[in-house]
C-alpha cells in the first residue's frame, strides 16, 4: 500500500479487501481477555494485548495485517530474529530422535553438548552446569547453592545475601528478596520475603571514574555482616528491570575482590546480560572477573524455548553436595530438555559464528546516534546506550497504553515500563530498521504529556 513503506516510518499492512485480519484480531483480543492472564497485569487486563500471528525475522505480524518491528527481542530472548533457518532446523533434527526425557538418572547427547559449551566460553573456573526452566528458577537454584555451600563447608549461620539495590533478580521467592526492595516490582511481597542486605545502587555510571567511595557502604555492609553472608548476587554491568541502569566495570571488579576476602560467594546473574547484549559475551567480562556462580537465560536458547542454566565452580560443587543432604536439593521436570538444550546449542554456535561484537558495536552506534535528539527533550531526564541496549529514561511515568499506540502506528512493538522508553533489538537489526526504532521511541518521548 502507498506510504507504508519501510521507509515512511508508519506500521506496513499487508493488503486485507475480504476483512479477514480484523476479524481475526477481534476474536483473538475477545477470547484473550475472556482467560489469559498477562505478566503484570490484572485479570482481566484494562489493556487489550496486542495479537501476533506471526514471526519471522526482526518483524511481528499482527492479526490486524500491520507488520511492526520486534524492538524488544521478545524480552531481549530473540538475538537472531524469528524463524532462524538455523535454530528451525535445530528443533526439526532433534525431533527426530526425542522431544523430552526425565533427567533424573538420564542424560542425552543434547544436554552434554550444551553444557560442554556453556562451560567452554562461561568466564572461567566455571565448570559445572545445572539446568533450570526458567531465569528466575536458575536463580533460585543459585541461592540454593549458595546456602548449602555454606551449611557444606561449616557455616550454617550463613543464611542471607548481600544485593545492591535497582536491582532485578525474578519473580519467584528468593529472587524477589534480592530484587530491588521499590524498583523490583515486588514491595507488596516484603513481609514475606526473606530480609536480605541492600547496599546502594553501582556508582558510577558506565565509562566514568571509578573512586573507593563509591563501593563504601557496600563494603561496610560486607564488613559488618560477614558472618552472616552466603553470597552477593547482582546484575554484572547491565541492572535490567530494575531500572536499566549502566554502571562501571570497576565496581563490579571491586566487588570480587571484597568477596574474596571475606570469603563470600559471588553470583552473577547474567540472565539478561549474556551472549553478547552489552557488548561482551558476558557482562563479567568488562570487569575480567569470574563470579563462584553464574545464572543464564533469556537468550539462551535464541528465544525458542524456554531454559536456564545455573553454573558454578568446582570448589562449589564440592561444598554444596558435602551438606547434609549430600545433593542439590532441586530437580524441575524440564530439567535439560532435549529440545531446549539441542536449539541453545546451536543459538549459541550460531551467535559464535557471526561477528556478532562488531554487529552489536554497529547498533550501539546506530543507537547513540538515533537516540541522540530525546536528549532535549522537556520530558527526558537521561538518554543512556550501552552494546545493543538504548534507554530514554523520562522524568515522569510512561503512559504504556498511548505510547504503545504511538509506537505500533509508526511500525515498532516496544514494551515501555515505569521511567523508561526502552529498547533491546534482536542482533540482525539493518540500519533501517533500528533508524525507524529510534525515531518512534523519540516521537514517543515527544508525545509524552
Amino acid at each position: 500500500m502507498a506510504g507504508d513503506g519501510p521507509g515512511t516510518g508508519r506500521a506496513r499492512r499487508i493488503d486485507d479487501p475480504g476483512g479477514d485480519h480484523r476479524r481475526r484480531h477481534v476474536d483473538l483480543v475477545e477470547r484473550d481477555r475472556r482467560h489469559l492472564w498477562h505478566p503484570y497485569a490484572p485479570m482481566p487486563s484494562p489493556l487489550p494485548a496486542v495479537p501476533v500471528v506471526s514471526a519471522a525475522g526482526t518483524t511481528l505480524t499482527l492479526a490486524d495485517g500491520r507488520q511492526v518491528i520486534d524492538g524488544m527481542s521478545s524480552w531481549w530472548a530473540a538475538i537472531h530474529g524469528h524463524r532462524h533457518p538455523v535454530l528451525d532446523e535445530a528443533v526439526r533434527t532433534q525431533l527426530e530422535s526425542m522431544a523430552h526425557v526425565m533427567f533424573g538418572g538420564i542424560t542425552h547427547p543434547a544436554a552434554v553438548e550444551l553444557a560442554e559449551l556453556l562451560v567452554e566460553i562461561a568466564p572461567c573456573g566455571l565448570e559445572h552446569v545445572f539446568f533450570a526452566d526458567s531465569g528466575s528458577v536458575s536463580v533460585e537454584v543459585a541461592v540454593k547453592m549458595a546456602l548449602q555451600y555454606a551449611r557444606g563447608t561449616g557455616h550454617p549461620e550463613r543464611t542471607r545475601l548481600l544485593t545492591v539495590a535497582s536491582g532485578y533478580h525474578g519473580d519467584t521467592l528468593a529472587a524477589m528478596s534480592v530484587c530491588d526492595p521499590v524498583t523490583g516490582m515486588h514491595s507488596m511481597f516484603n513481609d514475606v520475603l526473606p530480609v536480605q542486605l541492600f547496599a546502594p545502587a553501582p556508582q558510577p555510571r558506565y565509562g566514568e571514574t571509578f573512586r573507593a567511595e563509591h563501593i563504601a557502604d557496600f563494603a561496610g555492609l560486607m564488613a559488618a555482616h560477614r558472618e552472616e553472608i552466603a553470597a552477593v548476587i547482582l546484575e554484572p554491568v547491565v541492572q535490567g528491570a530494575g531500572g536499566m541502569r549502566f554502571y562501571s566495570p570497576d565496581y563490579l571488579a571491586e566487588v570480587r575482590r571484597l568477596c574474596d576476602e571475606h570469603h563470600v560467594l559471588l553470583i552473577a546473574d547474567e540472565i539478561a546480560t549474556g551472549f553478547g547484549r552489552s557488548g561482551r559475551l558476558f557482562g563479567c567480562d568488562h570487569a575480567g572477573i569470574s563470579p563462584d556462580i553464574m545464572c543464564v537465560g533469556k537468550a539462551l536458547t535464541g528465544g525458542y524455548l524456554s531454559m536456564a542454566a545455573t553454573l558454578c565452580t568446582a570448589e562449589v560443587a564440592a561444598g554444596v553436595s558435602a551438606a547434609e543432604s549430600g545433593a542439590l536439593m532441586h530437580g524441575p521436570t524440564f530439567m535439560g530438555n532435549p529440545l531446549a538444550a539441542a536449539t541453545a546449542t546451536a543459538s549459541i554456535r550460531l551467535l559464535l559464528s557471526r561477528p556478532w561484537e562488531s554487529e552489536v558495536a554497529a547498533i550501539e552506534a546506530s543507537l547513540r546516534a538515533g537516540l541522540a535528539p530525546a536528549d532535549a527533550l522537556a520530558g527526558v531526564a537521561e538518554v543512556r546506550v550501552l552494546g545493543a541496549i538504548g534507554v530514554i529514561e523520562t522524568t515522569d511515568p510512561v503512559p504504556v497504553a498511548a505510547s504503545q499506540e504511538l509506537l505500533l502506528d509508526r511500525g515498532v512493538w516496544l514494551r515501555p515500563f515505569g521511567r523508561l522508553l526502552y529498547t533491546m533489538p534482536p542482533y540482525i537489526s539493518g540500519e533501517e530498521e533500528l533508524r525507524r526504532i529510534t525515531s518512534a521511541m523519540v516521537a514517543a518521548a515527544e508525545a509524552l504529556p
